[in-house]
């Protein structure tokens, strides 16, 4: 009944929750002589900081309507090409000038570990200037009648394959996190079934190849546990009156708080500096507002995946072992010859230890030398991995480079590997 409670909870506080952001307007109507005072906005602070914390954040909007090809300023149109019933394929449509030539397709695969695809906001926005960019937006399960079915790994690695067929010949795909698992499962089964529409090169980036090198705390976590512990204490049925009534799920909320749970102290000091600039009125806020706009947006997970993939990702290590199943049959790492591969660490990732996304290289035997290459960034975490200053200077020029050289309708000049840091070998 915990979710139940949950949500009982929320729908009681809506009330309060509703009364403090009509005072919290009153407080800091510039109108009121009192918003000018330092109790007025302490008060108004006050109103503010209970409302976001009593608040359930709905699902954000990618909000890139426009980007810069060249020296022209472009419209971007998001629509929706691809669907099933727990993700659509997004494409973000460029309008691009008559004259400029094909730029890459590239797919990026978004993790669904808890938050939204618009987590990857800054990763498309990167890329677009570039390439036509698609993006997998994954589905609230909550969100899912119980009538479409269940939803596990092997539905994930279909759902892929799939994508990847829709978009057709020379598709570069890009796995942040999580997928990347189940992306190079993927590319694994279309070539050893010789599949004329496997992906032209395969960047995984921060992923949990092989969990065993460098265990971070979430890897501790599931091998301390055992899978009935996660079965019986986070698996949890949506409540009613949600579309996905009865469907079990890992609550959105339950993820949340085990975020939050890693880096409480940094959080709290988060949002006692956001107070102290809401009452000093300094214009710093709206950082703290966007940034944990997106971070508190989170979204249940189907049970089935969640188990699965804790499973055979976090506790039998099974792709590294040569043990993972799809629908049946043995995953085989080393039937990938034609996908190019490159891995992209971060040097202080806490979620993915150095070294588990590299461990890809080293399971996919059969790839070429000159179609392979890694890159450690230095002095980034996880979540700079895929966004920030230092992914759109030197890890977003890296990746598109890489796809550009492997494009199978393009010459390939050779490919020095990046060993650490930009410095090549």
């Amino acid at each position: 009944m915990f979710y139940q409670l949950y949500e009982l909870n929320h729908a009681a506080m809506a009330p309060f929750r509703a009364a403090a952001d009509i005072m919290r307007f009153a407080y800091a109507n510039p109108l009121n002589p009192f918003s000018h005072t330092p109790l007025g906005r302490t008060m108004a602070a006050s109103l503010e900081m209970f409302e976001r914390t009593t608040r359930r954040y709905g699902k954000p909007e990618f909000g890139l309507n426009q980007t810069t090809i060249g020296d022209r300023m472009v419209s971007v149109r998001e629509e929706i090409v691809w669907s099933r019933p727990f993700c659509n394929l997004l494409h973000f449509a460029r309008n691009v000038p008559a004259a400029r030539g094909n730029d890459p397709r590239i797919l990026i695969v978004a993790p669904m570990s808890g938050h939204y695809a618009t987590l990857l906001r800054g990763t498309v926005e990167a890329l677009l200037p570039s390439a036509d960019v698609y993006i997998t937006d994954w589905i609230d399960a909550r969100m899912v009648p119980m009538t479409e079915g269940t939803f596990d790994f092997d539905d994930y690695v279909d759902y892929v394959i799939e994508m990847l067929h829709f978009l057709g010949h020379d598709t570069h795909v890009i796995a942040v996190c999580q997928p990347s698992v189940p992306v190079l499962a993927a590319a694994a089964v279309m070539e050893e079934a010789n599949d004329p529409l496997s992906p032209a090169s395969m960047t995984l980036m921060g992923g949990p190849i092989d969990t065993r090198i460098n265990p971070t705390a979430v890897n501790k976590l599931a091998q301390e546990r055992s899978l009935q512990w996660f079965s019986d204490n986070v698996i949890m049925n949506v409540p009613w009156p949600q579309p996905g009534f009865m469907r079990p799920v890992y609550p959105g909320f339950l993820q949340l708080s085990g975020f939050m749970s890693m880096n409480l102290d940094r959080h709290l000091v988060a949002h006692k500096e956001f107070f102290m600039h809401l009452v000093k009125n300094d214009g710093e806020p709206e950082k703290h507002r966007d940034f944990y706009d997106e971070y508190l947006a989170v979204m249940d997970l189907t049970a089935e995946f969640y188990l699965q993939t804790v499973e055979e990702v976090f506790i039998k290590h099974s792709l590294p072992k040569g043990e993972l199943m799809h629908r049946g049959k043995r995953v085989d790492p080393a039937a990938i010859r034609k996908v190019a591969l490159l891995t992209v660490e971060g040097e202080n990732d806490d979620i993915s230890g150095v070294g588990q996304t590299k461990a890809a290289q080293t399971i996919c035997v059969n790839i070429p030398e000159d179609m392979r290459m890694h890159y450690l960034q230095p002095d980034v975490g996880h979540y700079g991995v895929f966004n920030g200053s230092r992914f759109r200077r030197e890890i977003a020029p890296r990746i598109l480079d890489f796809v550009r050289q492997h494009s199978r309708s393009a010459v390939k000049p050779p490919v020095p590997r990046v060993i650490k840091g930009g410095r090549t070998a």
